[in-house]
């Protein structure tokens, strides 16, 4: 069989203007600062059979509709299968808002345009297409990511806005430092990478995967693209690889992961966008080191598997309704500040909105293989425990999970983090998944990657 190997990779500026509405917090934002350039970032594989895309965007997160509209066009215009797509976003939360999360807002305006430039990224990378090599590498970096979901000593007290009782676990403890016992879980300090080269030894593309959630060291309202814009520009010049190379950092297994150490608050720098300059910077630095001693392969295998598997949605209860109802009914959220006497409301207006959901939803899952590597690919925030087992099970050591793909159901925790409480847990549009979620999920993509 011919398995000739070809690549390209294409960028495409997708800043939002200043206006733009701007998700991921509790309340919207609007975007009065760009600060850096957001990007929709393409790499195609292609073999004698198969074409795979893989595309990161600088966005908190893209919903199952739009991608899916998003894979049809590009199936249109290039005759790429939807199924050997991958569509992810990095998760930064400081750009524009394509999809209802919280408090903020859908910018319309924003997501109409944002479609057609992630087309076009597949479509520039398209015709980029040339003979090439591709390896993995991976590396452990601790020292960046740390839990931030906390055990908490004896007269703390953790509210649940949603049950209006205490949780065992509090996420990002700010004030009760001196009540930390420990944090609740370990992390995945895994950063991973397929490096792309073309055959005549030209850099093409660097695919990464960390596990961290984002950094987020700046005033509300600016445009970034958080650490990974960072790690993306210090690796280019890192490899001195062209202008035409492209860099991605993915977003790993973070649900419950971040860099806001509460044990260790004054390891970083803490004037605006430094802290992200100097993550950015070291894990460019350290996988550029490690891919000095990657082994290449050209003659790579590409297949994909995609599968909706239906779960669960934990939905309120007709009396948790009616008292939701009766809270937001009483509230003008566009007055409400995001403390703790706010989230009840902002919580209450949750129940409401989920509760006309239906009772069972679709979730993508989606694995690749490129020859020796795997890449599993989830459409929510799932926490470090999940892709541990998956590396654990998978055990190649050439796999990683790209998390947001193909969609964003929101947090999925493991059932015993569910029963634990804290902020990923709490009952909502961006938690809503049944406790055994997690564990159908995991499983799915384990007979997935046999295939």
């Amino acid at each position: 069989m011919n398995t000739t190997f070809f690549a390209g990779a294409a960028q495409v500026d997708i800043t939002p203007p200043l206006g733009t509405i701007i998700n991921g917090e509790f309340v919207a934002f609007y975007a009065h600062t760009i600060h850096d350039p957001l990007y929709s970032k393409a790499l195609v594989l292609q073999n004698e059979d198969t074409t795979l895309a893989i595309v990161i965007v600088d966005i908190c997160a893209m919903d199952r509709n739009f991608i899916g509209e998003v894979k049809k066009e590009i199936h249109e215009e290039t005759g790429i299968k939807p199924d050997h797509i991958l569509i992810a976003a990095t998760h930064t939360h400081y750009a524009g808002s394509i999809v209802d999360l919280l408090g903020g807002p859908c910018d319309l305006a924003y997501r109409k345009s944002l479609g057609a430039k992630i087309v076009q990224s597949i479509k520039s990378a398209l015709v980029r297409l040339q003979p090439a090599k591709i390896g993995h590498v991976s590396i452990d970096v601790p020292e960046h990511v740390v839990c931030r979901r906390y055990y908490m000593k004896p007269g703390y007290k953790a509210l649940n806005p949603v049950t209006g009782g205490y949780d065992i676990i509090k996420t990002n403890p700010a004030g009760g430092e001196d009540f930390i016992e420990k944090r609740a879980s370990e992390p995945d300090p895994e950063l991973s990478a397929v490096a792309v080269m073309s055959t005549s030894g030209e850099w093409i593309s660097v695919l990464a995967n960390y596990s961290m959630h984002y950094v987020g060291d700046c005033a509300n309202g600016t445009i970034t693209a958080d650490y990974f814009g960072v790690f993306s520009r210090h690796i280019a010049a890192n490899l001195k690889a062209g202008k035409d190379f492209v860099a991605m950092l993915s977003n790993g297994t973070s649900g419950e992961a971040n860099i806001w150490d509460f044990l260790q608050p004054d390891r970083y720098p803490k004037e605006d966008h430094q802290k992200k300059e100097v993550i950015g910077k070291d894990l460019a630095a350290k996988l550029s080191e490690a891919i000095k001693n990657i082994q290449w392969q050209s003659n790579s295998l590409l297949s994909a598997a995609f599968k909706d598997v239906p779960l669960g949605v934990r939905k309120p209860s007709v009396a948790e309704v009616e008292a939701a109802k009766e809270i937001v009914s009483q509230t003008d959220y566009r007055l409400i500040t995001p403390d703790q006497e706010a989230m009840v409301k902002i919580y209450a207006r949750e129940q409401v909105l989920l509760n006309e959901y239906p009772d069972t939803i679709e979730f993508p899952v989606q694995a690749l293989k490129i020859g020796e590597i795997t890449i599993g690919a989830l459409g929510g925030e799932f926490f470090a425990e999940t892709g541990l087992a998956l590396k654990h099970h998978i055990s190649t050591g050439k796999y990683f999970t790209i998390t947001m793909a193909n969609g964003y159901i929101g947090y999925i925790p493991p059932a015993h983090e569910i029963e634990k409480g804290g902020y990923e847990t709490w009952r909502c549009r961006s938690s809503h998944v049944k406790e055994d979620g997690e564990g159908i999920v995991r499983n799915t993509l384990y007979e997935m990657v046999k295939m």
